[in-house]
């Protein structure tokens, strides 16, 4: 029987989403406990992977268990088994056919930047910037980056797609008692995309250069144009849409 989970995760301690040799990442977690469940290997396949230090409020993830277990039941036991950083939502039963990864219509990051006074309590999913920044230009940055194009110049050089044709839908940036809220909802992003898209409107925030600059990066189509990449721990997945 196939599930889909829809979970949560504190990136902070995890060496990213996808598994790796001796560190600790989230897919060996929920893969863990769910061996455990089905009393055979499980593995999970999730909407896309999340890089080290990056969160997640709705990520989602297929499986196949051998044992016919109720969506209820499972949810229960996933959560007295997981780590108190990791958070299963709800879980569905779907056709043995649907795929988390092929079958995403739409995704929704999310990069929160604080411009006040430090906060440590936020520092896991905020970055601390503590620095003032021109919202009405990089508001007018981010504008650049809605529609379809090649973003090869926001993607990391480890990506290694060729494909780097991507549509953005929609963008919005809000601020509130010195926080930042950047979002980006599109039909997908590569590594390293949504930190590169955001370093780049803290130097138009810095007023270091012109909102012009985004059309500017996306026509050169090179990564050695482009600026610093944020740090991960302001960015979360808020959502994935099928």
């Amino acid at each position: 029987m196939r599930y889909l989970i829809d979970f949560s995760y504190d990136g902070s301690k995890f060496s990213g989403y996808q598994k790796q040799p001796k560190k600790r990442t989230v897919q060996e977690e929920v893969e863990k406990v769910l061996t455990s469940i089905n009393d055979n290997k499980v593995t999970i396949y999730s909407s896309g992977r999340t890089d080290k230090g990056v969160n997640a409020l709705h990520q989602m993830a297929h499986f196949n268990l051998d044992k016919k277990i109720s969506a209820y039941k499972l949810i229960g036991a996933l959560n007295s088994y997981l780590p108190s950083d990791i958070h299963i939502n709800d879980v569905k039963i779907v056709d043995e056919k649907f795929h988390a990864r092929y079958n995403v219509k739409l995704k929704t990051y999310e990069y929160m930047i604080n411009t006040g006074m430090y906060n440590p309590l936020l520092r896991t999913h905020v970055y601390q910037y503590c620095k003032p920044l021109n919202i009405r230009k990089m508001r007018k940055g981010l504008n650049y980056f809605k529609g379809t194009h090649d973003f090869t110049t926001f993607v990391s050089a480890e990506d290694k797609k060729e494909n780097k044709i991507r549509t953005i839908k929609k963008v919005s940036l809000k601020e509130k008692n010195g926080i930042i809220v950047i979002t980006f909802t599109g039909n997908g992003f590569l590594k390293y995309q949504v930190r590169n898209m955001v370093g780049t409107l803290i130097k138009i925030g810095e007023e270091k250069v012109e909102p012009s600059i985004v059309k500017e990066l996306i026509l050169k189509k090179d990564r050695r144009k482009a600026f610093l990449c944020a740090p991960a721990c302001g960015l979360t997945l808020k959502q994935v849409k099928y």
